[in-house]
């Protein structure tokens, strides 16, 4: 189902198992004050613990009841200042042996601009935006930085993680300005407490992943964001924390993704279709194009 129907199903489910629960808790409570009664009866006693034994079966059966997300409490601050275009690419393209992935793609990221990247796939997105990020190389063509460009890349496999070092190290080495209680606050904050912090990257969960990644987004302080699949791996709390986060961020962001209500929330001005390189102002019709891709 899509990612709408599935949130308005899960509540159903959640308010189905309250409803169980509070039924079930009350004829059990019904059951052992009964038992209690009969309890102290000898020619009642087998009576009392099937009734004691009802009740327990009762609460037995019963689907626990889902904890309330924690929420990784997500906020950009202001970006570093930039010019007017701190991004422009001219003539991209990239092969892999005599598989041509795109060519001659052109491409300008205006400040505070945002756009997705759009595109079946094997049409290149992820490889376009490692090229942007300075990851990988194009064949041809060139990038042009603009006055002040800082760029923050969150890569779908999470590639920019040392998965060697600690959750905290990952951190100071994004912002080496940033002194550890300020990193210690931020974390806590995408919900790394107390020991957490000192875990080796590589054995996170993809969740954790995500949102170590995206903690080291935001004190970097990058005007242009290039993000490939952000919400993948978070639990529906958390990525409708950090589509808030995104929708109000100052600076430009450059979006891939399959999940049709970010690129929603994000609002973009623009749509780049790969492996064409067409670029188009976005309207609703791409969000169906983004669905089926």
């Amino acid at each position: 189902m899509g990612w709408k129907q599935y949130l308005k199903q899960r509540e159903a489910d959640e308010e189905r198992r309250k409803k169980e629960r509070t039924n079930a808790e009350r004829k059990a409570t019904a059951l052992q004050l009964q038992a209690a009664k009969f309890g102290a009866k000898a020619t009642k006693a087998a009576a009392a613990q099937q009734m004691v034994r009802r009740a327990q079966k009762l609460l037995g059966s019963l689907e626990e009841v889902r904890a309330q997300d924690r929420v990784a409490k997500i906020k950009f601050p202001d970006p570093a200042p930039c010019g007017k275009t701190p991004l422009m690419a001219s003539n991209l393209s990239k092969s892999y042996g005599s598989l041509e992935i795109f060519t001659a793609v052109d491409l300008a990221i205006d400040r505070g601009s945002k756009v997705v990247v759009i595109g079946l796939n094997g049409a290149g997105k992820t490889t376009l935006l490692k090229i942007l990020a300075g990851v990988d190389q194009p064949d041809t063509g060139k990038l042009e930085p603009g006055h002040g460009l800082k760029i923050g890349y969150f890569a779908q496999e999470h590639e920019t993680l040392d998965h060697q070092k600690s959750v905290l190290q990952n951190m100071m080495f994004a912002a080496p300005n940033l002194n550890e209680t300020d990193a210690r606050k931020v974390l806590g904050s995408f919900l790394f407490t107390g020991d957490d912090v000192d875990k080796p990257a590589g054995v996170l969960s993809g969740g954790e992943k995500t949102r170590l990644a995206l903690a080291a987004l935001v004190v970097s302080s990058a005007n242009v964001l290039l993000l490939d699949e952000p919400t993948n791996n978070l639990d529906p709390a958390s990525r409708e924390e950090i589509l808030k986060a995104l929708a109000s961020f100052q600076g430009a962001v450059v979006l891939v993704s399959h999940d049709v209500g970010a690129v929603e929330a994000l609002n973009p001005e623009r749509v780049l279709i790969l492996p064409d390189g067409v670029e188009d102002l976005w309207n609703q019709s791409y969000a169906d194009l983004i669905a089926l891709s």
